[in-house]
């Protein structure tokens, strides 16, 4: 939560009640690290602040029953103010009744003010207002008329006017907070190699958590299909699990979302943070390419409540919902999540078929075994901003996921029967707590159940019509046998975090984070008299060990974060030899790992940074054992390790006549040993290692936003070359070849038009463009065949249009938004060649209470 400054006031401003004098401020956090303890301010004009002044006002409606009665009264609120001067928030502190406390929150809600600033930067702010009604006094009585002569008609009585209402002076002083900087804003300036993607726009979108990522630079998301299917992004050319993923600090795995980032639905997460192949030690991650950090709700004051439906082309229906409550005397939280997703996934596809004389023909067919149904929960209760826990919360949870499989991995067989489906349950338990003014304590600590399911039974061959074209001889469309896979695995884990701040402008932390998983399964299609490898245990226990010290000197100008960490893996299975023995493989694998991130601040919105790591990822279980479907084991798979290098420079805002705007230009490099890749053959997938390679690049987004805010125009580009480098080995003949399917150029662009205050006041109506661009690339190794005879993915460019529109009332919102995806039906192939959905309507509502 952001720490604040306060003032106290009092004084005029047209009239009304409201802070104009500013007292010295003590102690202030400003761009300071997540966990670090506040630092003294410093004496610089950028960290002068000036309050907000009332410009414009509005005048409430005396209630009709309180001006019968001749009550008088006074309203004390508190305004939430924005960076433009909005009243985004109008909460009754002190309440009147009679009618008062409503009239008084309408006529607030439309004041404007000058925006509060820190320098010369706007910034949001709390106003506390006394809103005072009062009465003219009663017209003294006339003096009596003498009678009218019996013939004049008697005059009417005077009609009294309307009593106007005045605002007065508050009496006790008004208090003013101009926020310091967010979580988002410190995170932003840290020395930390981060980039922050808040979601409050997308949660109104229709686009998924997936879309909402390859709109940013430098990112990448890789599709098998549409909706549910298999996904990998891509960070700075590293990709899939060498990139980790959490949801509030957790592994995602071990939160319930084991099915991958881009199935979790985009209105449960406030806000993406994106560590690039530098991550902080609290993570307690092993990562090589960088970490993805979902966060979600972090507020946990008031009652809130929310939900959103959608519905779209392929028979797609998606809805969310969340609530929250917290209970002030006592701190008893309680929060609960929910959603549920359905589709079909019969978008039109491009393919070969035989027609009638046997030949293959180009056909365009509707996918027919692509459905994907989701749906989980979770229940989060404990207490929060006691003596003794700051949080001490108790998160339960359960989702489930399945999935038909319509084909193999390059779209060359269809597929009718096949089906995987994935169970996952559990529970965490955090605390936090600081133990003194500088010393914090950070603790999260869970288990984990997930149960796959993968089934391959049937008898027929499918064509792309989705008939069964002629009977198999065995069951099983995707080699010659069954499979009727089950695997279950157990996973505990923990995360210890311990900051400590001995002096200001310096932090120590330390951070262990110990992962367990222990994995059985069976495939009731082998015969009881062969060895099935499914039934052989496996564990594997990984260890994370780092500490980092911090030091921000010239009055937090310069930030550095030098840190080290060790890796701790032991794997124990068993192994079948070609001839059928079996043995066991046990193997104990130890590493070490150092870094640092330096930024240097030349204004409050101006700085550079730079990082380094050398980074080591363990492979975890679906990598050395398998996923239970498609993906195959691979027990001999090693660690890969990396150096990693970023340079970046970021312009957060610069305000002018013409408009604010923004920029952000990062160069990396990315130089890894025994990289582990993905690789198919056709059918399967599996895992191998890669002597050596390396991706170099840069990556640069530009924006800029009109005075008003009236209209908003962002762009990104990102272009990276990730060759082998290795000259021996299974992958040596490939030497200075680039990895196989992988795009090394993409860009995207977005537009937003929008106009506020249109029907009713606090509302908006917005319409926005997006553009994503792809060069094309080769889907296997570009050394390998003729020129004209490789296999390559084209380039592609594909549009977004989408219309919202959306009410504030109070503290809630409603919003509607009507949007079409691939707008020119442009044809867009993915990973390993995959058709993606063309042209798609979709349709959503969100209700914020």
């Amino acid at each position: 939560m952001a720490r604040a400054r306060r003032f106290s006031c009092t004084g005029w401003a047209g009239g009304l009640a409201l802070a104009l004098s500013v007292c010295p401020p003590a102690l202030a956090q400003d761009a300071e690290p997540s966990g670090s303890a506040p630092a003294q301010a410093s004496p610089t004009t950028e960290r002068t602040v000036h309050p907000p002044e009332l410009i414009e006002v509005a005048e409430a409606v005396y209630p009709d029953e309180a001006r019968a009665a001749r009550r008088e009264g006074r309203v004390v609120l508190k305004l939430r103010i924005d960076a433009a001067g909005h009243v985004t928030k109008a909460e009754v502190v002190e309440p009147a009744g009679n009618g008062f406390d409503e009239a008084a929150q309408e006529a607030v809600l439309r004041f404007r003010f000058t925006p509060a600033r820190r320098g010369d930067k706007a910034v949001a702010a709390i106003v506390l207002y006394a809103y005072e009604f009062r009465l003219p006094p009663e017209p003294a009585p006339t003096p009596e008329a003498r009678p009218a002569p019996a013939t004049a008609p008697a005059a009417p009585a005077p009609t009294a006017p309307a009593a106007p209402v005045t605002v007065g002076p508050a009496k006790p002083p008004i208090d003013v907070m101009v926020r310091g900087a967010s979580e988002v804003d410190r995170l932003r300036r840290s020395a930390q190699a981060v980039q922050v993607i808040e979601t409050e726009e997308a949660q109104r979108r229709t686009a998924d958590l997936g879309e909402v990522l390859a709109r940013s630079e430098g990112v990448g998301v890789r599709r098998a299909g549409g909706l549910g299917s298999n996904a990998r992004l891509s960070l700075n050319g590293l990709t899939g699990e060498q990139i980790r993923f959490f949801l509030d600090g957790v592994p995602l795995d071990f939160a319930g979302y084991a099915h991958g980032i881009t199935n979790v639905p985009v209105n449960l997460v406030e806000r993406i943070e994106i560590y690039r192949g530098v991550v902080p030690v609290r993570f307690g991650a092993d990562a090589l390419g960088g970490a993805v950090n979902l966060v979600t709700d972090a507020d946990v004051h008031g009652t809130h409540a929310s939900a959103s439906y959608q519905v779209g082309s392929f028979k797609t229906y998606r809805w969310t919902l969340s609530a929250r409550h917290l209970h002030e005397p006592s701190g008893f939280f309680a929060r609960v999540n929910g959603f549920y997703d359905y589709t079909r996934n019969d978008y039109p596809i491009d393919v070969e078929v035989f027609d009638a004389q046997g030949r293959l023909s180009p056909a365009r067919v509707h996918r027919f075994h692509d459905g994907y149904r989701a749906g989980g929960g979770s229940v989060e209760v404990g207490l929060v901003g006691r003596p003794r826990a700051e949080r001490l919360l108790l998160r339960a949870f359960y989702t489930e996921h399945q999935r038909d499989v319509q084909h193999n991995a390059l779209m060359s067989v269809p597929y009718g029967a096949v089906t995987y489906a994935k169970q996952s349950g559990g529970a965490h338990l955090r605390y936090a707590q600081p133990f003194s003014r500088r010393t914090r304590f950070d603790a999260v600590a869970g288990y984990t159940y997930t149960h796959t399911a993968f089934q391959d039974l049937s008898t027929c061959r499918y064509d792309w019509f989705g008939r069964c074209v002629f009977e198999l001889p065995q069951r099983g469309e995707i080699e010659a046998r069954a499979i009727d896979q089950v695997i279950q695995q157990h996973n505990a884990f923990a995360r210890f975090n311990l900051a400590w701040t001995p002096a200001p402008w310096h932090s120590l932390r330390f951070g262990l984070s110990p992962t367990y998983a222990v994995r059985t399964g069976k495939d009731h299609a082998i015969a009881a008299t062969d060895y099935d490898p499914l039934t052989a245990q496996r564990g594997l226990l990984s260890n994370v060990a780092g500490v980092e010290y911090e030091a921000r000197p010239f009055a937090g100008k310069l930030a550095n974060i030098a840190f080290a960490k060790g890796y701790l893996q032991m794997a124990r299975t068993k192994e079948q030899l070609p001839n059928g023995t079996l043995r066991d493989l046990d193997r104990t694998t130890q590493r070490g790992g150092i870094g640092d991130s330096l930024r240097f601040r030349f204004s409050e919105a101006f700085y550079a940074k730079a990082s380094y790591e050398y980074a080591t990822r363990l492979p975890n279980p679906d990598e050395v054992f398998g996923n239970g479907a498609l993906i195959v084991e691979n027990l001999h798979l090693e660690p890969e390790t990396s150096h990693n290098v970023n340079l970046g420079l970021t312009l957060e805002r610069a305000e002018t006549a013409a408009g604010l705007f923004r920029f952000n230009v990062n160069g990396f490099g990315r130089f890894a040993e025994n990289l582990i890749v993905l690789l198919s053959n056709g059918n399967y997938f599996q895992h191998e290692n890669v002597l050596s390679a390396r991706s170099v690049g840069v990556e640069g987004a530009l924006g800029w936003t009109s005075p008003g805010d009236w209209v908003a125009l962002d762009g990104y580009v990102t272009w990276q070359d990730f060759r082998n480098t290795a000259n021996e080995g299974a992958f040596g003949k490939f030497e200075g070849d680039r990895i196989p399917n992988r795009p090394y150029l993409f860009a995207g662009a977005s537009a937003r038009l929008q106009g506020t205050h249109l029907l009713r006041s606090r509302d908006a109506l917005s319409l926005t463009w997006q553009a994503r661009y792809v060069e094309a690339y080769f889907r296997g190794w570009e050394s390998v065949g003729a020129a004209d005879s490789k296999i390559v993915i084209p380039s592609q460019l594909v549009h977004a249009l989408a219309l919202t529109y959306a009410i504030k009332h109070g503290d809630g919102s409603v919003s509607g938004t009507i949007e079409v995806q691939n707008l020119t039906d442009e044809k867009v192939f993915d990973s390993f060649g995959v058709q993606q959905p063309g042209r798609a309507a979709n349709a959503k509502l969100v209700v914020e209470l």
